[in-house]
């Protein structure tokens, strides 16, 4: 099981590509979840990807991105933007949202144009060799267990997956583990975060969280939430191979990441090992399963 860092935890930071892949390597992390705001923003010319980050035995498990399905003339242009992004990165995973409005306030028409501009666009990712994958979500058709599983068969294409965001799951009224059992043929990554109490979930709004001036009151460590991640943790410990992303938002950055790092993998050590899993003998890693 590998787990990354989000950059778009550092969006708020004067701090290089150099300095988080370092910083990573060196705490445990096995990988870099890219935000494409950041994707975009790296020069091509300047000899980071794949390649580079691999020297710091770091991957790209996914490119974070928002793609405009409502937008018929602009998403080609942005799908293959993103595409050389993922390409660069050496990276099959496409982050997007389902929409912008929730499941019960989205109609039948709205919702079969939703579904045919994301079957669009993954026809298109699939050509390259790439997978899209839809966010669990407020706010979207991904809002729900009920109404994601309607999308995926809605959608109906090999190339759409999830991307298991486990509090917003919590958040649309679902079980994370009864709900990670339904969907994890389709699931391609996580994203973990915790807050203190339900109530202080709209702290993730966009337009706070995305604001530098922003409120970060309630977003704690995983372990010291309102939702419980133990079971979710023991649950994903079986799987033979997944990626974890910490999407942390909140202050002490460095503290925080390591912290949950180090929660996770002391449960997973402490969790039966999966029959498939392998060990590796370098005295520095707990064992991956």
């Amino acid at each position: 099981m590998d787990i990354s860092l989000c950059t778009i935890t550092f969006r708020h930071h004067l701090i290089s590509l150099d300095q988080i892949a370092d910083w990573a390597q060196r705490t445990g992390f096995q990988g870099v979840e890219i935000w494409a705001a950041h994707a975009r923003n790296l020069p091509a010319e300047d000899g980071r990807d794949a390649d580079w980050l691999a020297q710091y035995g770091l991957r790209v498990p996914m490119i974070s991105d928002y793609l405009p399905l409502d937008q018929p003339d602009l998403m080609a242009e942005k799908i293959d933007t993103t595409l050389r992004h993922a390409a660069r990165w050496k990276t099959q995973n496409i982050r997007t949202f389902a929409g912008k409005a929730g499941s019960a306030a989205t109609g039948r028409e709205q919702r079969a144009g939703m579904t045919a501009a994301l079957r669009g666009a993954c026809q298109r990712v699939a050509e390259q060799g790439c997978e899209l994958l839809i966010e669990t979500h407020p706010g979207t058709l991904a809002d729900t267990l009920a109404s994601t599983c309607q999308l995926i068969d809605e959608v109906d294409h090999p190339a759409l997956g999830v991307n298991f965001d486990a509090l917003h799951v919590w958040e649309g009224g679902d079980d994370p583990v009864q709900a990670r059992r339904v969907l994890a043929p389709k699931i391609g990554n996580y994203h973990f975060k915790n807050i203190a109490q339900r109530s202080m979930l709209p702290v993730f709004a966009p337009a706070n969280i995305y604001d530098a001036a922003g409120s970060r009151a309630g977003i704690v460590p995983l372990l010291q939430g309102e939702m419980d991640y133990a079971p979710l943790i023991a649950e994903i410990a079986e799987a033979p191979a997944c990626n974890i992303s910490l999407e942390w938002f909140g202050g002490d950055v460095f503290a925080a990441l390591k912290t949950d790092l180090h929660t996770i993998r002391s449960r997973l050590d402490k969790a039966p090992p999966h029959p498939l899993s392998q060990t590796t003998s370098d005295p520095q890693h707990v064992p991956l399963l």
